[in-house]
């Protein structure tokens, strides 16, 4: 399984706080996946993914974007991608959020990013 975490970092290598924090967040899910799914042989790899300036200014929305497995979070969970006002490296750009069960998160939580891996994997565990 295949965590892949994209976000804006500026010329001085800092990221916005959300950003950070998101960044935190799938550290620690991607550490508990990777124990519990290895008791049924899934191994679960995070890849960071760094968006520069000029792509971000293009498309603000696919900063702080998660995908497992090629599909985002959002896909996962049939949630729905936002946006809202940012902050640091991101200037005033309207940032992504996703909107999940009702709640609006500008930062996503470490239980909403194991939910939509627990999803993955077993998706992934159908087809042995």
């Amino acid at each position: 399984m295949i965590v892949e975490w994209q976000r804006l970092v500026d010329k001085n290598a800092q990221t916005c706080e959300r950003c950070a924090c998101t960044g935190a967040a799938t550290e620690a899910a991607v550490r508990k996946l990777k124990r519990c799914l290895a008791e049924v042989g899934i191994e679960v790899l995070l890849e960071n993914r760094i968006i520069n300036h000029e792509d971000f200014i293009t498309n603000p929305i696919q900063s702080n974007q998660i995908s497992i497995n090629g599909r985002t979070i959002e896909t996962w969970l049939d949630a729905s991608t936002g946006h809202s006002p940012c902050c640091g490296p991101c200037g005033d750009s309207e940032c992504r959020t996703i909107h999940v069960d009702g709640r609006m998160y500008e930062a996503i939580p470490e239980a909403v990013i194991l939910r939509a891996g627990l999803l993955a994997a077993a998706e992934t565990l159908r087809h042995y």
